[in-house]
C-alpha cells in the first residue's frame, strides 16, 4: 500500500503534488493562509467538492464553506470558470453556471465583507457558417435530446434545471403542458475552443497549476483502489517565486487577450496556449492561433535531449508534434521515449459513447503513436496503467456518475467498468485514468501543464503550465513522477533515463501475464490495436477539434 505523505517537498519553493490526495489538502491550506487575494481559472470548480485537510474541516465540509470563510476574513475572491457550449455540451454549461451560483450564495453567507467576481467565460472563437450548416442535422438531435431529458424531470426539477442553463433558454420553448421543445428557428452558433487552464494564485505569493480540476470525482489516492471511473491520476504543483507574477499578469488579462482587447503579455516561464475569433469566418471552423508555447517548448526540450522523453499526458493525438519527435528518434540513436496513457478516452471508458468525435480521437492517437514508433521503433515504450485488482462483477460497488460526474442530456451511460468494447478494463484490472500532463526531458527540463498533446490543447484551448529547467528541480520530479508507476520495491535501474524503457517494457509484460493481484506496480502495455480498432478518420474534420 502506497503512503500518502501530503505535501512533498522537493525543496524550497517548489512542492510535487500527485493525485487529489495531495493536491486538494495543499490548496485548502493554501486558501485559509491567503491574508488579501485568490485569484483563479478553472475548467470546473465545484464548491461542493469536500474539504480534505483536517485544517479546513475544522471550518466547514466542503469548499462553499472554505470560500464562505474566507470571504467573511476579507480575502477577496476573482474566479473565471469555464463556459461551455449550450447545445453541444449542455451538462458541462449547467454545471458551470451552478457553480457560478454557488459562488454568490457564499458571499451572501459571508456577509458585507465579502468582495467576489465570478466569470462563467465562454471562448470567444465561433464556427463558420458552413460548418455550421453542415452539422446542423446534429445540433438539432442534440437539442430535441436535450428536450427529451428535461421532459422526464418533472415540472419541478427541470425549472430549477434551466434556470442553470441560460445558454439554452432560446433555443427551448415553454409548451402549454410544461413541458419544454427546441426551437429550432436560425442555426446555434457553436464554440469550438474553451478556456482549459487550471491554476490559482494566492496572494501574489504562491502559484498552483497543473492538470487537476475541482470536483468530487477528480479525487483520487496514490493508492487507486477507487472505482474505476474515479480513478483520476493528475499532478499539480505549488510554486514561489519569479513565476507566480507571470501568472498572475496572464490571469488579469486572458479574457481580453481572447476577446481581441489586449495583446498577450513577452513569454518567460508561464506557457500558455492562447487563441482568439477569427475575423471574417465563413468556412473555417477553429480559432487563431495566438501563442502555442507549450508545443513550442515540447520541440525545444526535446532537441536537446540526448537519453529519456518521458510523457504522461490524457491524449496524445497531435501528429506535428509526433513527426517532431520521431525525426529525433531517427538521429539519436542512444534517445528513448516513455509514453504513459489512459487506455481509452473517458467517454468510451466510462460513458459507453460512440460518437464520431470519440472515434475521431482514437483514430488521430492511434496515427500518432505509429509516427512516433516509426521514429523510436524499439527504443519507445507505450504504457498504460490498471489498478492491481480484479474488476468487480458488473453492478459491484461501482459509481453510477458518468463523465462529469452528472448523467445529464448526451450522457449515453453504459456499463461503468467495462465501458465500450471492455475499454474501462486493462488486461482484467480497471484502469487507472491518466489525466496528467508532464513531460520531461533528462534532467534538462519539464513542463507541467493544464495541456494535452493534442490539437486542442497545443493550439486552440487556453492552457497554462510552467516551465522546470533546473536540473535538481527536474530530476526531483521525474524520479518522483516515474517511480509513482512502480512496486515499491523496484529496482533504481527503472529510474535510469538511459535503461528505462526496456526495463518498464519487461515489468509490463510481466504483468501482463498474471492475475491483477499479483501484479508489481501499475504498469501495462497500451493496447494501440483496440484504438486502431476503436478509431475512425473524419476527412476535412479539423485534426484540431479533439
Amino acid at each position: 500500500m502506497r503512503h500518502v505523505t501530503g505535501l512533498q517537498r522537493e525543496r524550497a519553493g517548489m512542492e510535487v503534488l500527485l493525485t487529489a490526495a495531495e493536491a486538494y489538502p495543499a490548496f485548502e491550506r493554501a486558501v485559509l493562509a491567503a491574508q488579501s487575494e485568490v485569484w483563479g481559472s478553472f475548467r470546473i470548480f465545484d464548491l461542493r467538492t469536500r474539504l480534505r485537510s483536517p485544517e479546513a474541516r475544522a471550518i466547514g465540509e466542503t469548499w462553499f464553506d472554505l470560500v464562505a470563510h474566507s470571504l467573511a476574513r476579507g480575502v477577496r475572491w476573482r474566479m473565471v470558470i469555464s463556459d461551455f457550449d449550450p447545445v453541444a455540451r449542455p451538462a458541462l454549461h449547467r454545471g458551470t453556471w451552478a457553480s457560478v451560483r454557488r459562488f454568490w450564495a457564499a458571499a451572501e453567507v459571508a456577509g458585507e465583507a465579502a468582495d467576489l467576481r465570478v466569470t462563467a467565460a465562454m471562448h470567444s472563437a465561433v464556427t463558420g457558417l458552413i460548418p455550421r450548416l453542415v452539422f446542423w442535422p446534429q445540433i438539432a438531435l442534440a437539442l430535441r435530446s436535450t428536450a427529451r431529458w428535461l421532459n422526464d424531470q418533472g415540472e419541478g426539477p427541470r425549472r430549477a434545471i434551466v434556470r442553470d442553463m441560460p445558454g439554452l433558454r432560446d433555443w427551448l420553448r415553454s409548451l402549454r403542458d410544461g413541458r419544454v421543445a427546441p426551437r429550432l428557428r436560425g442555426i446555434p452558433t457553436l464554440y469550438p475552443a474553451t478556456h482549459h487552464q487550471k491554476l490559482a494564485v494566492i496572494d501574489r505569493q504562491r502559484l498552483y497549476i497543473g492538470g487537476l480540476d475541482l470536483d468530487e470525482r477528480r479525487w483520487d489516492t496514490p493508492e487507486h483502489d477507487r472505482p474505476g471511473a474515479e480513478t483520476w491520476h493528475d499532478l499539480q504543483l505549488m510554486l514561489e517565486g519569479p513565476v507566480v507574477a507571470e501568472a498572475q499578469a496572464h490571469l488579469e488579462t486572458f479574457l481580453d487577450v481572447v476577446a481581441g482587447r489586449a495583446e498577450p503579455l513577452p513569454p518567460r516561464r508561464l506557457l500558455r496556449t492562447l487563441s482568439r475569433r477569427r475575423s471574417g469566418l465563413v468556412a473555417g471552423f477553429g480559432p487563431q492561433e495566438l501563442l502555442t508555447e507549450i508545443l513550442q517548448a515540447h520541440e525545444m526540450l526535446a532537441a536537446r535531449a540526448r537519453r529519456l522523453i518521458y510523457l504522461e499526458t490524457q491524449f496524445f493525438r497531435d501528429a506535428g508534434l509526433a513527426r517532431s519527435l520521431a525525426r529525433l528518434g531517427r538521429e539519436k540513436p542512444d534517445l528513448a521515449c516513455l509514453l504513459i496513457l489512459p487506455a481509452a478516452p473517458e467517454e468510451v471508458a466510462f460513458g459507453g459513447a460512440m460518437g464520431l468525435d470519440t472515434r475521431f480521437g482514437e483514430y488521430l492517437q492511434a496515427r500518432a503513436l505509429r509516427i512516433l514508433l516509426g521514429g523510436f521503433g524499439p527504443r519507445l515504450f507505450v504504457g498504460g496503467a490498471a489498478q492491481p485488482r480484479r474488476a468487480p462483477r458488473s453492478g459491484d460497488g461501482q459509481d453510477a456518475a458518468g463523465p462529469e460526474g452528472w448523467d445529464g442530456p448526451g450522457d449515453q451511460s453504459g456499463d461503468r467498468e467495462s465501458g465500450v468494447e471492455g475499454r474501462g478494463l486493462l488486461r482484467g484490472a480497471p484502469l487507472v485514468y491518466i489525466h496528467a500532463k508532464v513531460s520531461i526531458f533528462d534532467d534538462v527540463g519539464a513542463i507541467v501543464s493544464s495541456a494535452n498533446l493534442n490539437g486542442r490543447s497545443l493550439r486552440w484551448d487556453t492552457e497554462a503550465g510552467v516551465l522546470l529547467d533546473r536540473p535538481s528541480d527536474v530530476r526531483a520530479l521525474r524520479e518522483r513522477v516515474m517511480r509513482h508507476w512502480l512496486p515499491d520495491e523496484a529496482d533504481e535501474r527503472l529510474l535510469d533515463p538511459s535503461l528505462a524503457v526496456p526495463l518498464w517494457r519487461r515489468l509490463a509484460l510481466a504483468n501482463a501475464r498474471v492475475a491483477p493481484e499479483r501484479r508489481r506496480g501499475f504498469i501495462l502495455p497500451y493496447d494501440l490495436k483496440a484504438a486502431e480498432r476503436f478509431g475512425q478518420s473524419l476527412p476535412g474534420v479539423p485534426e484540431a477539434m479533439v
